[in-house]
């Protein structure tokens, strides 16, 4: 995919797109700390979404979004996507229409008011150098699906490095396993040529979120995880290619 980058739209970015970007991440993050009584609400959610759809809307990206009607109101998921460049969180959270918690990386919570508001709507950190830590953020993700509440991982671990899928790890299946949840597979495109891991500058290129019917992973016993990731890989790129 050609990635398009002129010097014209460099300055709009940092002249204009970034600076008012900024803004609208404060009044969310300030929003959702306020809201924080109410980490489920619609409403905190709505500004959410909005906030997200916001990076696309002022960088002039185009948007593509297929598969929603495979999702069910009302039905918890465990949504498993792929990770090519910090844009995948907002193209899942602008367009992904449930309430959801991502599970997310450490590192992230050092993130002024943003890592702060994450954690007050209820998305759940990561230590993937604790073992034991990392098991009981999985549990405590597992504590907050129900009643259609879902949760977004990326199997991954971290960004690819050169636009391909890598090998998923265990905790996503995990869970679904556990709770007897369907996985539905994500697939994100145009995203790692929006911007490469240790890219300065946003390239207007085209992104397509595509999410696949859901599958179910109750046929698999828990010695048979091995073919239940495979499934869902196979599956998320499978997705990709359309």
């Amino acid at each position: 995919m050609k990635r398009v980058l002129l010097p014209f739209y460099i300055v709009y970015q940092y002249l204009i797109a970034w600076p008012i970007f900024a803004l609208i991440t404060l009044f969310t993050a300030i929003m959702t700390i306020v809201w924080m009584a109410w980490p489920n609400s619609r409403f905190i959610h709505a500004i959410q979404a909005f906030w997200s759809r916001s990076f696309f809307y002022l960088m002039l990206l185009p948007v593509r979004v297929t598969g929603l009607e495979h999702i069910r109101p009302g039905q918890s998921y465990v949504f498993v996507s792929n990770h090519q460049s910090l844009c995948d969180v907002f193209l899942i959270y602008g367009w992904l229409p449930v309430i959801f918690k991502f599970l997310m990386k450490q590192e992230l919570r050092k993130i002024p008011f943003v890592g702060t508001a994450c954690a007050v709507c209820g998305h759940v950190y990561i230590d993937r150098s604790n073992p034991r830590a990392a098991v009981a953020s999985i549990r405590k993700v597992e504590q907050t699906l129900r009643n259609g509440i879902c949760t977004v991982i990326f199997p991954e671990g971290t960004r690819t490095k050169d636009g391909r899928l890598g090998a998923f790890k265990r905790g996503a299946f995990q869970i679904a396993m556990d709770l007897k949840l369907p996985v539905i597979p994500i697939s994100l495109t145009g995203c790692y040529d929006v911007i490469h891991k240790g890219d300065k500058f946003i390239h207007r290129v085209p992104v397509h979120m595509h999410v696949g019917e859901p599958i179910e992973l109750s046929q698999y016993s828990p010695d048979q995880s091995a073919e239940a990731i495979a499934r869902v890989h196979a599956a998320v790129e499978a997705g990709m290619q359309g």
